[in-house]
């Protein structure tokens, strides 16, 4: 059945607590509720995440609704954008939240559903359910959902639906489960009418609507509720471990601001600057830090303010702290990054110059060894000449310099090098991933195919940010769709043992990387990396859940090609 897409009938809420629903659109413009467990988990989340955006801590994007329901594992809501996100093909559907007053059919666990060709139930949309229930409630027997948009009428004595076109006839039934989330609807900080639940509110700074805007329908989109405990609906797991591949910044490594003039016309030394707050971009869980009291000798701010030649002599008049501008995200993400090697020591260091060249092809530039590099003319080096040739020093591969030179040159520049024809790696691995938290969990639930153990599973989060220079485009926003993500390994010796490599793989940013999504075609985007997760407990049609005996053995393979072995382990 293909309903179009309608305006829900507007609702006043004059009680400060109503019932939240949470729904999806099909492609064919239909809304469809999850249910109320679900909802109940994504109202919670979605409580705490708003509350945070106002001051109670760092907001995170998106909703993991496996989380909720192990079914919906592949499934993520994204709140920036009102999606839901399928992780494994990229679909994303629009996502809305209607607000019903308590005793409404919602409230009440009251759902009305259609029989569907294929013999299943579909729930209406819960305007549709509130509506039949309440015409129901006043003894109409036959009600017409023409108010709402619908060419259907129902029939409550014979449980059919209508077409009034086409007079085709659908059975409907009534269904009783659990009620639907109650919420407390309060206004964002500023907000000093009745709360508002427009996009620009929700997305906005949390200082309220525009003056002047109209009010809109608190049955349409988002409204603000009130944070609440963790008594409702909430998933429990075991005690869990966070990792971040960078080191938490130093002071001595910060950005100081430059010094003015501090020289006192009038004759007396100003007094050192006191500690001042000073902040740095880092991992979302690292709070601000504080300069250490006492003099400053590396470059505090302070601007004397002569007020003329005082009466005693030697005195000292009154310095103001100057807060410098703070650096852009840009120019944080510019500026990030250790000092790296020379290219041409990082090709020197591996390989070792052959005096005579064998008679082969470069695999590189495809020219004879015995001729100039292929890439002489486009590669600059004061120590490598465009003739010479070198033998990497472990897998006996020969190349130009020059050609080795511009491979490295164009990679990620780390100091480690991989030969391109049996990708043996020299020196160690890392990539390209943006900033994120790695986050992993055990509960007791069996994955199909290892009914033997319990489940370990990863939650990846990485946040919008900007590219640094190791990115495709340095300086340029890139978006982080689908987080946080979660993935799925059995709790057993070798599914620990992935467990570990993951971690390693993880603090050498080698498990995502900034590119073009393969599902979806956006460009500057997070993206999986060649290490392949599973991230659907309990169905596999599309390859990324179990039963799949062979997994575990070929993600080890992966990440050995990533220089990810059992022999980092070892040496951690």
């Amino acid at each position: 059945m293909a309903m179009a897409p309608s305006p829900s009938l507007a609702q006043v809420y004059t009680s400060p607590v109503a019932v939240a629903v949470w729904e999806w659109q099909d492609g064919l413009g239909t809304w469809h509720p999850y249910s109320a467990t679900v909802c109940s988990y994504i109202e919670q989340q979605f409580v705490q995440q708003k509350g945070q955006r106002f001051g109670l801590g760092s907001l995170a994007h998106s909703i993991p609704l496996g989380q909720a329901d192990p079914s919906l594992a592949p499934y993520i809501i994204d709140l920036p954008s009102w999606t839901q996100f399928r992780q494994d093909t990229g679909t994303m559907r629009a996502v809305r939240r209607h607000l019903f007053p308590q005793h409404s059919a919602p409230g009440r666990g009251i759902t009305w559903e259609w029989l569907s060709d294929d013999g299943s139930w579909t729930a209406y949309e819960a305007s549709v359910c509130d509506y039949l229930e309440q015409q129901v409630a006043r003894g109409n027997q036959l009600v017409a959902l023409a108010p709402l948009g619908y060419n259907y009428t129902v029939n409550y004595a014979t449980h059919t639906q209508t077409n009034k076109t086409s007079s085709f006839c659908r059975s409907v039934r009534r269904q009783a489960g659990p009620p639907y989330p109650v919420t407390t609807v309060i206004a964002p900080p500023g907000h000093t009418g009745v709360a508002c639940s427009c996009h620009q509110c929700l997305h906005g700074s949390g200082t309220g609507p525009v003056s002047g805007r109209y009010r809109h329908s608190m049955t349409n989109l988002p409204a603000y509720p009130v944070p609440q405990g963790s008594h409702r609906t909430a998933f429990v797991f075991g005690a869990h471990q966070a990792f971040a591949p960078y080191n938490k910044p130093s002071l001595s490594g910060a950005r100081s601001a430059p010094r003015l003039n501090t020289t006192n016309p009038w004759g007396g030394a100003p007094p050192a600057l006191g500690s001042q707050p000073f902040f740095r971009s880092s991992l979302s869980h690292l709070g601000p830090q504080l300069l250490p009291p006492g003099p400053s000798t590396s470059g505090g701010a302070s601007a004397s303010l002569p007020s003329g030649p005082s009466s005693s002599p030697g005195s000292i008049p009154a310095t103001v702290p100057l807060q410098m501008p703070k650096p852009s995200r840009v120019q944080q993400a510019l500026a990030e990054g250790s000092p790296k090697p020379e290219p041409e020591q990082v090709i020197r260091s591996y390989t070792e110059e052959l005096k005579t060249p064998p008679d082969e092809d470069c695999i590189i530039c495809m020219e004879k060894l015995c001729v100039v590099s292929g890439y002489g003319d486009v590669t600059d080096s004061k120590t490598l000449g465009p003739v010479a040739v070198g033998r990497l020093t472990k897998c006996s591969h020969t190349f130009h310099l020059l050609c080795l030179l511009a491979m490295y040159c164009n990679g990620n520049k780390d100091g480690s090098l991989q030969c391109p024809s049996c990708k043996t790696i020299y020196g160690e691995k890392t990539g390209t991933q943006p900033r994120g938290k790695m986050e992993v969990f055990r509960f007791q639930v069996s994955l199909p195919g290892h009914e033997d153990c319990g489940t370990i599973l990863i939650v990846y989060n990485i946040p919008h940010g900007i590219q640094g220079p190791e990115h495709p485009n340095p300086g340029k926003p890139f978006t982080a769709r689908g987080f946080p993500r979660q993935c799925y390994l059995p709790d057993n010796a070798q599914g620990r043992k992935v467990l570990e490599l993951l971690k390693v793989a993880w603090k050498r940013r080698l498990i995502f990387t900034v590119g073009t999504s393969s599902t979806t075609g956006e460009t500057d985007t997070v993206v999986w990396n060649e290490i392949h997760h599973k991230t659907e407990m309990d169905r596999n049609v599309t390859g990324h859940g179990y039963p799949d005996p062979n997994y575990l053995q070929n993600v080890l393979a992966e990440l050995a090609a990533q220089g990810v072995t059992e022999d980092c382990l070892e040496q951690q």
